[in-house]
């Protein structure tokens, strides 16, 4: 006998009816203090969520904090010369097409738009987020809108650090009460060793260690890892875009 296994996907082909649009935010290009590099997102962690929104028949809007052009941090640039990200032909796929980088060319500022347009929320991570995401209270207002309404709310890498100071209308922080992850402490000291200096101005791990009432978990450096609690959900570092993004799907499936 036999066995026939039948596995049915939804695929947003051009044309096909969409599901919803999901925000997403990535940081406008700024300058590292600590190590004087021009910054911005981190490519694998705008086009792996974004291939499984499509996939999964969603929309994406990409909105920034300062609106205009983006910029990808070098590291994560697959033709960067460093070679680093040079495995990532998803990222490369999208560079390739023409409404993908008239995409990164343009975005709106993230004031500019509504939630109720959206049904999810996803932050792009990167070394930019470090100055452009932490105490930025426009941000944490639309993440919070987001996340009080119900509607799955995600960050990966280090756009975590968003949440290490954002509160709720109730005053009391997001992250109360929630297990969540974000870029790992050893990761940071494998960054650190490989360029040989120390890259950023503090880490999300040790300051989230800090906060009382919550429980920040990481998993082995580099592996995709990504936690939902209730209706927020995190992602570990860039590896982790695709496994936050299919939480996302799933909760808005559901």
């Amino acid at each position: 006998m036999s066995q026939i296994k039948e596995v049915q996907s939804y695929v947003h082909f051009h044309g096909a009816p969409s599901k919803g649009k999901i925000l997403m935010v990535a940081s406008s290009p700024s300058t590292s203090q600590q190590t004087g590099w021009p910054i911005g997102f981190w490519a694998a962690e705008l086009t792996h969520p974004l291939r499984v929104f499509q996939e999964a028949g969603y929309e994406v809007e990409l909105v920034s904090t300062e609106g205009g052009a983006l910029m990808m941090d070098g590291y994560s640039n697959p033709t960067d010369a460093s070679g680093y990200s040079a495995h990532d032909v998803i990222s490369l796929g999208y560079m390739q097409q023409a409404w993908f980088n008239k995409m990164l060319e343009n975005t709106k500022k993230l004031t500019d738009v509504n939630p109720a347009d959206y049904v999810g929320i996803f932050l792009v991570g990167g070394q930019g987020p470090m100055y452009t995401f932490r105490g930025n209270q426009d941000l944490e207002k639309l993440f919070v809108n987001f996340y009080e309404s119900g509607k799955p709310s995600a960050a990966v890498c280090h756009s975590t650090t968003l949440l290490l100071e954002t509160k709720k209308s109730d005053g009391e922080l997001l992250v109360k009460g929630k297990t969540w992850t974000g870029f790992a402490d050893a990761e940071e000291e494998f960054a650190d060793q490989a360029v040989g200096m120390k890259i950023q101005p503090y880490r999300i791990e040790t300051e989230a260690k800090k906060l009382v009432g919550t429980t920040f978990k990481v998993a082995a450096p580099f592996s995709s890892y990504a936690i939902q609690d209730g209706n927020l959900i995190t992602g570990q570092q860039q590896n982790s875009g695709a496994a936050a993004a299919e939480l996302v799907v799933e909760t808005l499936n559901k």
